[in-house]
């Protein structure tokens, strides 16, 4: 009863801090979104509730939402009627919150007889300021981060002896798939996942015999078939393959970065995550290896405990091959993460216990204790608020702003060339072609389109585009000084000085006439 009071309590005090710290992001930063792509699941998710289809552009089908499981979650919102952000932002609270207590169950598990490690693994969990960004981000991160551990803590599940014979692995089995498959809808990476804690299974066998084996992965592969087969049937029947096309547009979009060794990939996916108290749990995460190692020589059903670091390297080491955008505080494998800080505060409360009879072992090991409470709570509070805040208000005063003075003064019958597509697609709906290929598939073999610029002028005068809308390094040739762009709006007023970075702007194509302020 004791245990099961301190549980509860810790789920309550693990609860109100991460409510706080989210809700504090929030109101610092006005209630915007800190991603362009924040409203790009806006715009999905209101259009599946409102006109019933799955498009950027009603009347025009498309697979740029990369989270369908997300895009479902936000059409909800819209059906039920409630506000946007309260809806969106619930949604990133309460994940956050969940993953809290799943992250303090699993220390829990690894560590029954160390005094509230679960509430310390919890506490951690919704005070590292990625996870707090990613909660309040309006985007799918959150959701699948929360969806890692569920899985990873459902497979401990079975080091535990089965209650119900063959039917218990069925059950199990099938609901391991239909998570792994939500994973999946959530992120494609999802399957790697599922496909690790397969294979780790599959070594391990915990109270399996072979056949067990063979009963639950047959249970789980056809569950997970199952939940993905509609959105896979879309995809091959829109685009002709399993993933969306916003992968082959993003991968394109980058293709520069591909120029950098692998190596230095790795390092520049990784360094966005060590702004924060992370690196000092990596002691924590030796001793845990070590001592998972130590278990694994003499039972091997303890390689199941090495999936949380697994996972979190595995992770990097995909993106740094497949997608190596390191930018926006390496948002794409943030979903790392939460399995990170489960395997390094339990491997801290390991590292403390070992020490403990040493009088310099507990003063430098409290020391480490108190360092990483500290940068935690420095981090959330200082940095990750203010990147936050920053972060939104670039949206806000570029994105946003531009998308609403579209919808004011441009008709909505004349066709906008853009690179950021969301804000404009819901606050100003209108066809557009999408300079990013997200929604337009077809600019794939001219992207970047700053490296085949007369390329895209002449896709731009076939479609008869009226006005491109863009950063001065998301135009054709990068050139905002071309002839053929006569500037009609900056977000930052006509008279300000252009900047390489941020200053959103939007001009009229003139295709045979002289733009009149560039006369002279």
């Amino acid at each position: 009863m004791r245990s099961t009071t301190l549980l509860r309590r810790g789920d309550l005090a693990i609860g109100l801090v991460a409510a706080g710290l989210a809700l504090l992001y929030i109101w610092a930063a006005g209630g915007g979104f800190p991603l362009d792509d924040s409203w790009i699941h806006q715009t999905y998710g209101r259009n599946l509730a409102q006109y019933g289809e799955w498009a950027f552009t009603t009347g025009t089908p498309s697979t740029a939402s990369t989270s369908p499981l997300y895009t479902v979650m936000l059409a909800i919102g819209y059906r039920l009627g409630v506000a946007t952000g309260l809806w969106t932002h619930g949604l990133g609270i309460l994940c956050l919150i969940v993953t809290g207590i799943i992250g303090s169950r699993m220390a829990t598990r690894l560590l029954p007889d160390q005094r509230n490690i679960g509430l310390y693994t919890g506490l951690a969990l919704v005070a590292e300021w990625h996870l707090i960004w990613a909660a309040d981000a309006g985007m799918e991160t959150m959701v699948f981060s929360m969806l890692t551990l569920v899985l990873i803590g459902w497979t401990w599940r079975e080091l535990d002896p089965p209650q119900d014979g063959r039917r218990s692995f069925i059950v199990r089995g099938a609901v391991f798939g239909v998570m792994a498959g939500l994973a999946t809808l959530a992120r494609p990476e999802g399957a790697m996942l599922a496909g690790m804690i397969g294979l780790a299974l599959l070594i391990a066998r915990p109270h399996m015999t072979w056949a067990n084996v063979i009963t639950w992965g047959a249970a789980a592969v056809v569950a997970f078939g199952v939940v993905l087969a509609p959105y896979v049937s879309f995809n091959l029947q829109l685009m002709g393959g399993l993933l969306p096309n916003t992968a082959a547009s993003k991968r394109a979009d980058l293709v520069l970065l591909f120029d950098v060794p692998y190596l230095a990939r790795v390092v520049n996916m990784i360094l966005p995550l060590t702004a924060s108290g992370l690196l000092l749990l990596i002691p924590g995460v030796a001793v845990f290896v070590a001592e998972q190692w130590r278990r694994l020589r003499t039972d091997r059903k303890f390689l199941l405990y090495g999936l949380p670091l697994a996972w979190s390297i595995g992770l990097v080491l995909l993106y740094s091959a497949y997608l190596p955008a390191y930018f926006q505080h390496g948002r794409y494998v943030i979903p790392a993460v939460p399995a990170f800080v489960v395997t390094g505060v339990t491997g801290t409360a390991m590292l403390v216990h070992q020490v403990r009879r040493s009088r310099v072992g507990r003063v430098l090991s409290r020391a480490l204790v108190l360092a990483t409470v500290a940068v935690f709570a420095v981090m959330a509070l200082g940095l990750g608020l203010s990147a936050y805040q920053k972060d939104v208000s670039i949206i806000d005063n570029e994105m946003v702003r531009a998308a609403h003075w579209i919808a004011d003064n441009l008709p909505e019958n004349e066709l906008l060339a853009i690179h950021d597509i969301g804000a404009v697609g819901f606050y100003a709906p209108r066809p557009i072609i999408d300079l990013a290929g997200l929604v337009s598939p077809e600019l794939l073999p001219i992207i970047p389109i700053e490296l085949h610029g007369e390329a895209t002028w002449s896709l731009l005068r076939e479609r008869d585009a009226r006005y491109v809308m863009g950063f001065a390094d998301q135009l054709p040739a990068a050139n905002p000084d071309d002839l053929r762009l006569c500037p009609i709006f900056r977000s930052r007023g006509m008279d300000a000085e252009v900047s390489d970075t941020y200053n959103m702007s939007i001009y009229r194509i003139v295709w045979d006439e002289v733009c009149p302020t560039r006369q002279g």
